[in-house]
This record gives C-alpha cells, sequence and structure tokens, in this order.
C-alpha cells in the first residue's frame, strides 16, 4: 500500500546551541518552518546588554518568524502560536510546555532529549551520563505528555562516550546526531508511518536532575575513577570547583581536565605535591594529576605553564 505524505507546517522551539543544529537540519532539509519560539532576551556580560538567544540569532538570519513568550499559557502567546497553522511541533533543548501548547498541532509536539531514554530524564542528561561513568549514551525523539521525558519512544540512536570525553565533547556529537534524528523523525511523521513505543518500566531509573553549584564541589574522599569522572562531566561547563589551601589563603579554584594515576601512598586526601613538573592530589585511592585549571580572577589554563608561577608550601592541599 502506497503511503501518503502529508506536507508539515512546523513550528519549532529551542533556545541553546545544541538546539541551532536541528533547525539547521530541518531547514537544509527543506522542511517548511513556520515560525520558532525561543527564550526573551536576557541581561548578559559586564554591561548587561541584552542577549539574544542562538536559536534567535539562526533563526532572523534565515528570515523566520520568531516568538519570545514569558508565559507560555499567556492567551495572545497561545493565539499567536495558533496563526501559525502548524501541524507538527518539534522542541530541543527548551522548557516545559503546558497542555494547550503540546496538544495544539494536529501530528503532536515531539522532542529531542539527549538521552538513551527512558534513563537520565531530566535537564542535564550528558553531564549525568559521564559523571556516572557511562560509556554509551545517546538521543532519543519522543511526544510530549504531561510529565517530563515520559512520552512515547519515536526513534532512538546511540552513541559512545570515550574515555577521553567531556560534557563538552560529547554534547557536540551528540548535537549532531540528534540534528539528524529531529530530520529522520520528521520524515517519518511526513510520510504517515511514524510509531511510537510506550517508554519501558526499568527497575533503576538514573535521573539527570539540574545541575547547581553545590552539585559542582568536589568530594576529595571519593575514589579516583569517581572525582576524574565528576571533573569531565562538568568540563567546560559549568566546571568542578574545590577549595584550594596554600600559604595560609583559601581560594576557589575550578578544575577542568585531569589522569588518573592508581597507587598506594600514605598521604592525606588532598595533598598537593609537584613531581616531574606535574601537580598532582593524592586521593584514597592513587593521584589525580591535574592538566588544566582556572585560579581566581585568572582564564583556564594548563598546569604546565601554571607552575612556572605557582609557589607551593609543603602543607597545600584541595579540599
Amino acid at each position: 500500500m502506497k503511503l501518503t505524505t502529508r506536507p508539515l507546517r512546523i513550528v519549532f522551539m529551542g533556545t541553546p546551541d545544541f538546539a541551532v543544529a536541528s533547525l539547521k537540519a530541518l531547514i537544509e532539509a527543506n522542511l517548511e518552518v513556520v515560525g520558532v519560539i525561543t527564550a526573551p532576551d536576557r541581561p548578559a556580560g559586564r554591561g548587561r546588554k541584552l542577549q539574544a538567544s542562538a536559536v534567535k540569532e539562526f533563526a532572523l538570519s534565515q528570515q523566520l518568524k520568531v516568538l519570545q513568550p514569558t508565559n507560555l499559557k499567556d492567551e495572545g502567546f497561545v493565539n499567536a502560536l495558533r496563526e501559525l497553522n502548524a501541524n507538527l511541533q518539534v522542541v530541543v533543548a527548551f522548557r516545559m510546555l503546558p497542555e494547550v501548547v503540546w496538544r495544539m498541532p494536529e501530528y503532536g509536539t515531539f522532542n529531542l532529549h539527549a538521552s538513551l531514554l527512558p534513563q537520565y530524564r531530566g535537564a542535564a542528561p550528558i553531564n549525568w551520563a559521564i559523571i556516572n561513568g557511562e560509556t554509551e549514551t545517546g538521543v532519543t525523539t519522543f511526544f510530549i505528555d504531561d510529565k517530563i521525558d515520559t512520552g512515547g519512544i519515536i526513534m532512538q540512536r546511540t552513541e559512545p562516550i570515550h574515555p577521553d570525553d567531556n560534557a563538552g565533547t560529547l554534547h557536540d556529537r551528540l548535537m549532531l546526531t540528534g540534528a539528524k534524528l529531529v530530520v529522520e523523525t520528521c520524515k517519518q511523521i511526513e510520510g504517515s508511518n511514524v510509531k511510537s513505543i510506550a517508554q519501558k518500566e526499568v527497575p533503576t531509573l538514573k535521573p539527570a536532575h539540574k545541575i547547581h553549584r553545590n552539585t559542582c564541589q568536589i568530594n576529595w574522599n571519593d575514589d579516583l575513577v569517581n572525582i576524574h569522572n565528576h571533573i569531565r562531566g562538568l568540563s567546560p561547563y559549568p566546571a568542578a570547583w574545590c577549595y584550594f589551601m596554600n600559604e595560609g589563603k583559601e581560594d576557589t579554584i575550578k578544575i577542568f581536565k585531569t589522569e588518573k594515576e592508581l597507587a598506594n601512598h600514605a598521604l592525606e586526601t588532598g595533598q598537593l605535591l609537584v613531581e616531574n613538573n606535574r601537580l598532582k592530589v593524592a586521593v584514597t585511592d592513587g593521584y589525580l594529576h591535574l592538566l588544566e585549571i582556572q585560579l581566581p580572577g585568572k582564564r583556564r589554563m594548563e598546569v604546565k605553564a601554571l607552575l612556572n608561577g605557582l609557589n607551593l608550601d609543603k602543607d597545600a592541599h584541595l579540599r
């Protein structure tokens, strides 16, 4: 039986760079995007000038209509959205939608999520997959329902997590893999052959809740592998941090890149030492070599360069 093609009129919803790749892929696939919904402009930088989202900047460069609601339930916004006469909504890295919005289009509203659902539902799936030491993750498209990341799965693609990955490198690969999946999902819907499958019940769900400042603090009493994964899972943003005690002063530093060294030693956890022009910190089951850090008021630097002007006293440590 020949499948019927149904022309799509797409409203795209997203805000950061991660979403731009999907919007760009839709346009390059010659799919009709009739409007873009993104966050309001925000004050940024020292001058606190209003800054448009990455999605808005790209949308305007493509002469697309842009709406920037502060309240997604606002009657004026809902009416403006309805006037776009879309039959499909595509959501990538946006807010939770009220029912009046996600139920509006004839063919539904689907979301791209940067994990293999049902695992890592929530705001920070890329970070938590690395923090938890996963070796594989992926992207999922699913139809939105009234809960967070629980709707019927349309398509999934897996992506390996390499030992030298951090949140930034994995983000960039998932962004491109996800953009391709968004187009494939739209093509399925356009061809009237889309099928969604209810998410499986699994005994243990790993959440991906929002990253806060206290989430980023390093616990030097944890084991070597966990600390290393914690740091790379938060690099380059928002970055793992800890207290640096040296010469009677306490500062806060950020750590972006480390290497593991399993070893037996009798040093106190957190003690710093320099060996062969390398800086390392003692942990319970070895040493963590610090490769890239940021001192207060300074830019991110390679530790080799930093050591030239850094004086460590014998009691210097991290906590």
